[in-house]
């Protein structure tokens, strides 16, 4: 990434710095002295401040409080000058999001991207915006705000609205812009929280449209060979592939460092103390952020364990206020529903819902939805497993290879216009993935993460399939078992064997 402010001084210069133990890169500046740069615990890095004012290390001290990455303070006088990116980031890993993110851009005014904290929201923006504006961390635009929202949004657009949810005043404004302007991509916002539902209550329709974006797949982080297409197995499409090379301990590695971009490249310890890291910002601080109430950060770990431990099943509020007691007992069942729509507002949890097909038989749906992290890396953080105990407990391992299925599977399913879900009747049937696209199309999943369990998935796949009165619902477009290792084919009865190495949109 080169940075460039009109009229300075023509040469090149570096920086680095070190924040709160973490070193900052060096990136070159075409026509700039001075770029001040910071590192979150998650890799997710950004621009501070630059200078056009030639200034020395020496005149600089750094002041440092709690909230790090925003109240960095310069204690000397310099001139700030505003920049324009001229080149994107050369390390740029492509995103499924990306086509979907220009598609919207070209129908509609703004563009909202949501997801949780360093999935890489900023990074993607970035690679289509013309100019940028860093709520959390530009402190003048946050005083600008409180003067004239309006002021942030000038600039080249697509404008960049960088953590917009901690300056709320701007929704309205950018509403409004849209509405004036008249033109499609103005505006990307990007945020890793939903705000209360009372600052979004002019609601944008037609003109705003959200995106939502999760950590990496196995296919964006080079995991997987792309030798099977979802969609095209929703086309009938041949799932014949060699084995792609996964090992277990590959798999183990995978679900417990995760899909988080600033993680890439970097040790399986450094990961582990990264996430660690994360799921206590969110226990200590992101909570009582959110409902600016005191929450004690205690029982909010203990309930983190416990869905943790019940990853990938149906575990009830109740059931999880029993299992996240301490010595004072168990948790009371309102708090916890209390603290799961917090953390599914920050985006920490995003449970899977039920489908409801039409069926021939009398069984009856179960509505309840299945729990998951929105990255399996963070169940494996709050039980503090390595991928060698992941290894060692095969039933934990199949659970979280569960979740990091669902999670792929719903970066691809997103891209076809897909939802995914899943199902159980009153007889005690399950299956673990139905993914049903807009146009009706729909099809069903189990995953194993053993290839001697595929007979079983199979079978449990064909009495689903008996069930559902395909003259309302249509016949399954795809049956298939989704299994860590092995070869890609479909069996004699017609259900396709997938590795998930092997998965791509």
């Amino acid at each position: 990434m080169s940075l460039q402010v009109a009229d300075a001084p023509e040469r090149t210069s570096l920086l680095r710095f070190r924040t709160k133990g973490h070193l900052g890169q060096q990136y070159p500046l075409v026509g700039c002295p001075f770029l001040a740069y910071a590192t979150s615990p998650l890799g997710d890095a950004r621009a501070i401040e630059i200078f056009s004012a030639p200034i020395t290390c020496s005149r600089l001290s750094w002041a440092y409080s709690p909230g790090w990455m925003r109240d960095i303070v310069l204690l000397v006088s310099v001139a700030i000058s505003r920049v324009t990116l001229t080149s994107r980031e050369s390390s740029y890993r492509k995103r499924v999001v990306d086509r979907e993110l220009e598609d919207l851009l070209s129908a509609v005014g703004a563009v909202v991207i949501e997801g949780p904290r360093a999935c890489g929201k900023t990074a993607t923006a970035r690679q289509v915006a013309a100019s940028e504006v860093l709520l959390d961390v530009d402190l003048d635009a946050r005083r600008a705000v409180q003067i004239d929202p309006r002021l942030v949004l000038e600039g080249p657009t697509p404008r960049l609205i960088d953590e917009w949810q901690t300056e709320p005043a701007t929704w309205n404004h950018i509403r409004r812009s849209v509405d004036d302007r008249g033109t499609p991509g103005q505006f990307i916002l990007t945020g890793s929280a939903v705000p209360a539902d009372d600052v979004t209550r002019h609601t944008g329709a037609g003109r705003i449209s959200r995106l939502r974006m999760r950590t990496m797949s196995l296919y964006e982080t080079g995991h997987s060979n792309g030798a099977i297409s979802l969609e095209r197995l929703f086309g009938a499409g041949d799932p014949s592939c060699p084995d792609p090379g996964l090992s277990l301990l590959d798999l183990a590695e995978r679900t417990a460092v995760g899909g988080w971009p600033g993680l890439l490249g970097r040790g399986t310890a450094e990961s582990l103390r990264a996430i660690r890291g994360y799921l206590d910002e969110i226990r200590r601080l992101d909570i009582t952020r959110m409902e600016r109430t005191r929450r004690d950060p205690e029982k909010v770990g203990r309930l983190l364990r416990s869905l943790a431990r019940n990853v990938s099943t149906y575990a009830a509020a109740t059931t999880l206020a029993r299992d996240s007691g301490g010595p004072e007992g168990a948790l009371d069942d309102d708090t916890v529903r209390e603290y799961l729509g917090v953390l599914e507002r920050l985006m920490v949890v995003e449970d899977q819902p039920a489908w409801s097909p039409h069926l021939r038989s009398r069984s009856v749906l179960r509505s309840g939805p299945k729990r998951h992290f929105v990255d399996p890396s963070l169940a494996a953080a709050s039980l503090r497993a390595t991928p060698e105990r992941l290894l060692a407990d095969l039933n934990l391992f199949g659970l979280l290879f569960e979740s990091l299925v669902v999670r792929d599977l719903r970066v691809y399913s997103q891209a076809m216009d897909a939802r995914v879900m899943q199902y159980r009747d009153s007889t005690g049937l399950e299956v673990d993935i139905i993914i049903e696209v807009a146009d009706g199309r729909w099809g069903a999943f189990e995953v194993k993460l053993g290839s001697g369990l595929i007979d079983e998935g199979a079978a449990g796949l064909l009495k689903f399939r008996s069930r559902i009165d395909t003259s309302r619902c249509g016949d399954p477009a795809v049956l298939g078992v989704i299994v860590g290792t092995g070869y890609g084919y479909r069996r004699p009865d017609g259900v396709a064997v997938v590795p998930v190495g092997a998965l791509k949109p």
